[in-house]
């Protein structure tokens, strides 16, 4: 008796072990992991209307769509829209095309939103460079100093729809040899989306006609773990 006892427990436990495993590979993190293109930026979360609907929400959103997708047979009804009529108080989600879920106006209007801001919740790391030269030096004493080396332009890395955090830069030669390397803290800024960053490198721009990259820029969003695109640059020219 008290090993078919412990048997049963046993199954119990790798039950409910397993019914756990499931439960957290199917709970999309909030930024806490690359999910690739689909990456949800800090505080976000897949809404899953359907299982393939990765748009970035409040997880109070997805509370709700899940709570409703629950429920969606008993506000349907028959009607002039078909089998599928919503009954009285509610009107098609719509969350998708074809999304005939039964939910309140303000949900629909949600989920109109939450699809608008899509594109703007996704760690995409973008990254580009835009180029500056170091201002003449003040004297103190009504005159500046400039040099040649101060006319070259120097690389720029700025970037958005990171999470709001540390982002780490990298320049590197085509072959992987780092090149240079920073840091910068990625906030939120009017205009850009998720957070976002500038930040001069002080590397020279060796572009030149007839002379390709050789290198490129690249920038890691700390909280995801995402990296962004590979920029091309040309590094490592001498400069007198």
């Amino acid at each position: 008796m008290k090993r078919s006892t412990l048997g049963l427990a046993v199954s119990a436990m790798t039950g409910l072990a397993f019914a756990l495993s499931a439960t957290v590979a199917a709970t999309p993190a909030m930024a806490s992991g690359d999910y690739g293109p689909d990456t949800c930026l800090q505080g976000y979360v897949w809404r899953t209307a359907r299982p393939s609907d990765l748009v970035c929400v409040q997880p109070s959103v997805r509370d709700q769509t899940a709570k409703d997708n629950q429920v969606k047979a008993s506000r349907w009804t028959s009607g002039p829209f078909g089998p599928h009529t919503c009954v009285t108080g509610f009107v098609w989600r719509e969350a998708f095309t074809g999304d005939d879920v039964c939910v309140t106006p303000a949900v629909r209007a949600q989920a109109k939103l939450d699809n608008s801001k899509a594109a703007d919740r996704k760690v995409s790391a973008r990254l580009w460079i835009s180029r500056y030269t170091v201002p003449p030096r003040d004297n103190g004493d009504g005159t500046s100093t400039s040099t040649s080396v101060d006319d070259i332009p120097r690389f720029k890395l700025s970037g958005d729809h990171y999470n709001v955090g540390q982002v780490k830069l990298y320049i590197r030669f085509d072959t992987g040899r780092l090149y240079w390397s920073g840091a910068v803290t990625a906030t939120a800024h009017s205009g850009f989306a998720g957070g976002s960053f500038g930040k001069n490198t002080g590397v020279f721009d060796c572009a030149a006609a007839g002379k390709p990259a050789n290198g490129y820029a690249q920038a890691y969003d700390v909280v995801s773990g995402r990296w962004s695109p590979r920029v091309p640059v040309r590094i490592g020219c001498s400069v007198l």
